[in-house]
């Protein structure tokens, strides 16, 4: 499942990933990102692994679309996760984007979000 997470910022999406991936899951949210793209042109993206078991064979295949597709749409992208495999999936996903990619383990998140932050003027409170 891929839920979208508030941000307080139109240049940060963010994005919970649990359990195991789906072609649906990426039916949903890729819109959702690509909305945060046209809107404000490169974006960064903060990406929570939790309780997550990879994805299916379509999944993937999706995954790989979007990550060619967006190649260039992305400035930095923060990857939390739980496993010491999902930190080697940093590193196997950076020839699919010029962003800058790192990951951090979940008891780094607020590590995470002020490195996604940083230069990024912060949004008035309503």
């Amino acid at each position: 499942m891929i839920e979208t997470l508030p941000t307080g910022s139109p240049k940060i999406v963010g994005l919970k990933l649990s359990g195991k991936l789906h072609h649906e899951d990426y039916k949903t949210f890729v819109p959702t990102v690509e909305s945060f793209v046209a809107a404000e042109g490169k974006v960064r993206l903060f990406v929570q692994l939790q309780d997550f078991h990879g994805e299916n064979l379509h999944a993937l295949w999706d995954d790989l679309k979007f990550g060619l597709k967006h190649y260039s749409d992305f400035d930095r992208i923060a990857m939390v996760g739980e496993r010491k495999w999902q930190k080697w999936l940093v590193q196997v996903s950076k020839p699919f984007t010029k962003a800058k990619m790192r990951y951090f383990d979940a008891f780094q998140v607020d590590d995470a979000w002020a490195w996604l932050r940083e230069g990024i003027e912060p949004q008035p409170s309503a």
